[in-house]
């Protein structure tokens, strides 16, 4: 089984942690592919950024050319998970939805704990969409931009331990979910700080990912997510210069 992990930024270190990751979940015999878009922000913390980047991963995984046997979208609380089903009849998993919906299956309520203030929005808004909103006590913000995560690792954990623990006193969350691609690898940290189960999206995108591929399922073609209409695109993709 061959599963593209598809970063929605470009910052060639964070889809080498974010496949780390993936790896690390991944079951004996399955191949994870890390890959990073050819064009699109550094890092992705808001509305502009984000739809750039669901263009971006699209026509990543388009050029791929190798067969593959599904996709994960590994950005939190991004657009373009919707395309990817529309071009693909391979399972595409977002790690947004992914971590939602395994917290649902540890405790009542949850809390997602993000980089900047800024894409707490998006992020509420993505879960609603998703159906997952009901039961998401609070999603906070670090007050970390996403790059920092890497540049200062100690100042990154302190920070989201603190919020993930301000979640389960004050919001009466019971899981919390890592609300970033690169916290990949912070969870064992905000279960010593917090006490319950965490859940990183990545890794979780992965189980899933692995568990539709085996049960043959895939999304399906009726409607929401039939394959585009043939039909002229214009100027796409734009040329150099």
């Amino acid at each position: 089984m061959r599963i593209l992990v598809v970063n929605v930024n470009t910052t060639q270190s964070i889809t080498d942690a974010i496949g780390k990751q993936a790896a690390g979940a991944a079951s004996p015999g399955t191949e994870i592919v890390p890959l990073t878009p050819a064009f699109g922000a550094e890092s992705v913390e808001g509305n502009y950024e984000s739809y750039l980047a669901a263009v971006a991963v699209m026509e990543t995984v388009r050029a791929h050319p190798e067969p593959f046997d599904a996709v994960i979208q590994a950005g939190y609380g991004e657009h373009g998970r919707e395309g990817l089903q529309e071009l693909l009849d391979v399972p595409v998993v977002d790690i947004t939805e992914a971590a939602a919906s395994t917290a649902q299956f540890l405790g009542r309520r949850y809390s997602v704990v993000t980089t900047l203030d800024r894409t707490v929005p998006m992020i509420e808004e993505r879960l609603e969409v998703a159906g997952l909103s009901t039961r998401c006590a609070s999603v906070r913000a670090s007050g970390l931009a996403v790059l920092e995560l890497e540049r200062d690792e100690q100042a990154a954990v302190e920070a989201i331990t603190e919020q993930a623990a301000r979640a389960v006193a004050d919001d009466r969350a019971e899981v919390i979910c890592l609300g970033c691609g690169g916290m990949a690898g912070l969870a064992e940290r905000v279960v010593e700080r917090t006490g319950v189960p965490v859940v990183d999206g990545v890794a979780a995108a992965v189980t899933i990912a692995e568990s539709l591929v085996r049960l043959g399922l895939s999304t399906s073609k009726v409607r929401t997510y039939a394959r585009p209409r043939p039909k002229q695109i214009v100027n796409w993709p734009p040329k150099a210069g």
